[in-house]
């Protein structure tokens, strides 16, 4: 449906070079030494969805990134999109940064403000973002898509918090057709209508991110920039042209057992993940229970859903082909990344109602837990809870001129989280993090840089422990171990688990009951940390929700 306006901008972009009016030696000393950096991240996706990571679904833009860059298999998130995006944005734990629970929506502007420290529901000024870093380093930083870090005054927007440029949606979701207000779209510091029958937001998220490095290079082509390009899909609503969810209409026939079973088998053959590691338990129905209605509406939702990934996939192709014809792509840095698990949101069998699929309706209409453990494969949780299913994340290093040829197409199997992208971009960019802000007093970094990694070294980058809390759900990962808990209103089922991730990644056999001095050892880590980072208790934060509910 968009492709043609993609490659139509595209086109005109490298008809009307931005160094058209300089020569090639002066584009060539220019040409900075330091690299310009984009961050990709999609948004819900599960972690095996894509090509390069044992998916089904087609994504070879995505796959020649990774063929020529590196590849992560133990990158963490923070399980949820607001949480992830606070810590991601700001290199700190999220409650730290303000975004302990989630944002304040749209409709409810003080919704998740808990009157505490670490849960005010908007990103606080005790951080720093990584554009106001990079902003002070001498980069142009610019954003597309999803914000929700803060929507309802406009001191919480992305221009006020280090964007040069902005074009996306404040909220955390829209429809993906016609995104209207109060979740509609946001340019600059303006909020505008859509009327583009063939609109289609990551179309657009794209259209405007290659327009701003444009304008950018045109306009001050010596500064290096900074790209974060935050894609809301393929989050729901599940929404995609006709001819992208064609491609899948009958690819899932078979149902989410199979699929399944054929992504363990190919997460193995690539080296993803190892053989000894037993694929989680299925946590759903058996799909032939379905009658022969239910299998064509869940088959239809999971179609939907790959063409919202594929779709993904095309853009970021047009990003790259832009970057390559205008010779920018071997001092770019591209990261690819996830912002959790795949979403079990809407039930086993998905939210919304059926009829509104492949129309323009639509708000809350998802494909159910039953997809969203096929798309985790072989891990089990999804997006809220700690477990691996619910962090473990994709991440797609590619950098020419900073990752060495023989490294090319190689796995990293040292493991990394979401605060390390600060350190990380600090010290691509030769930025200094500051210690205040604009009057502010600034939390430390809690990352280190991932850039010894990206060079070949293979050593870890954490030999202290880090940690996680959302929901009640929480965990410590140290070395080859990680101590996990599941919330549940029932107390006496709260227990925490332990894993040798080396040997157990899937979390299949639970070593608490023999190890007992290393649970002790490790959750007294995680109070000690809960204490001193804004961490409140979950029944504290229920009680404060039950009133705000009651008033």
């Amino acid at each position: 449906m968009k492709k043609q306006q993609n490659l139509g901008l595209v086109a005109l972009a490298l008809a009307i070079p931005f160094s058209s009016c300089t020569s090639s030696q002066e584009k060539a000393s220019n040409q900075p030494e330091r690299p310009n950096i984009i961050l990709i991240m999609s948004d819900d996706m599960g972690f095996s969805d894509i090509g390069c990571y044992g998916g089904e679904i087609n994504t070879p833009n995505l796959d020649k990134l990774a063929s020529n860059g590196v590849r992560f298999t133990q990158f963490y998130n923070t399980a949820r999109c607001c949480p992830t995006r606070a810590s991601l944005m700001t290199g700190l734990y999220p409650h730290q940064a303000g975004i302990g629970h989630m944002t304040n929506p749209s409709e409810d502007p003080q919704g998740h403000d808990y009157n505490l420290e670490g849960y005010r529901g908007v990103m606080n000024r005790n951080s720093v973002t990584l554009a106001e870093v990079l902003k002070g380093a001498g980069y142009t930083t610019m954003m597309t898509g999803k914000w929700h870090l803060g929507m309802n005054e406009r001191d919480q927007w992305p221009l006020q918090r280090g964007f040069d440029k902005y074009y996306g949606i404040l909220d955390g979701a829209c429809n993906y057709f016609v995104p209207t207000y109060p979740r509609g779209i946001t340019l600059g510091n303006d909020t505008i209508s859509i009327s583009d029958p063939d609109y289609y937001s990551t179309d657009a998220f794209t259209d405007n991110a290659i327009s701003f490095i444009q304008e950018t290079k045109a306009e001050t082509p010596e500064k290096p920039f900074f790209l974060y390009l935050a894609y809301n899909a393929p989050h729901w609503p599940l929404q995609a042209p006709k001819e992208d969810i064609d491609k899948y209409r009958e690819r899932y026939s078979e149902g989410w057992g199979t699929l399944r079973q054929e992504r363990y088998k190919r997460m193995i053959e690539m080296g993803i993940i190892d053989k000894d590691w037993g694929l989680s338990p299925q946590d759903s129905r058996e799909w032939d229970s379905l009658s022969k209605e239910k299998k064509e509406e869940m088959q239809l939702r999971r179609a939907i859903y790959a063409a919202q990934v594929d779709l993904m996939d095309q853009n970021i192709g047009y990003l790259v082909d832009y970057l390559e014809k205008n010779e920018l792509i071997d001092n770019t840095v591209i990261i690819f990344i996830d912002d959790n698990g795949a979403c079990a949101e809407g039930g086993e069998l998905g939210g919304g109602p059926a009829s509104q699929l492949e129309t323009l309706e639509g708000y809350f209409l998802s494909y159910g837990r039953a997809w969203a453990n096929a798309s985790n494969t072989p891990f089990k949780r999804y997006k809220h809870w700690i477990h691996e299913g619910g962090i473990s994340s994709p991440m797609i290093v590619h950098w020419p001129n900073g990752i060495k040829k023989e490294d090319q197409g190689k796995f990293v199997r040292q493991y990394g989280f979401l605060p390390d992208l600060m350190a990380t971009f600090v010290d691509l960019g030769e930025a200094e993090y500051p210690t205040e802000f604009n009057g502010h007093q600034i939390h430390p970094m809690q990352g280190k840089s991932l850039v010894p990694l990206f060079k070949g070294v293979d050593e870890p980058v954490h030999t202290e422990p880090i940690f996680w809390e959302h929901e009640g759900n929480k965990a410590v990962r140290l070395g080859k171990y990680k101590l996990v808990m599941a919330w549940n209103y029932k107390q006496e089922d709260q227990k925490w688990e332990l894993y040798d991730i080396e040997k157990d990644r899937t979390e299949m056999n639970d070593l608490a009951d023999t190890m007992p001095e290393k649970v002790e050892e490790m959750s007294g880590m995680w109070e000690e940390w809960a204490s001193s980072h804004l961490v409140e208790p979950w029944d504290n934060i229920l009680k404060i929700l039950k009133e705000k509910q009651e008033k």
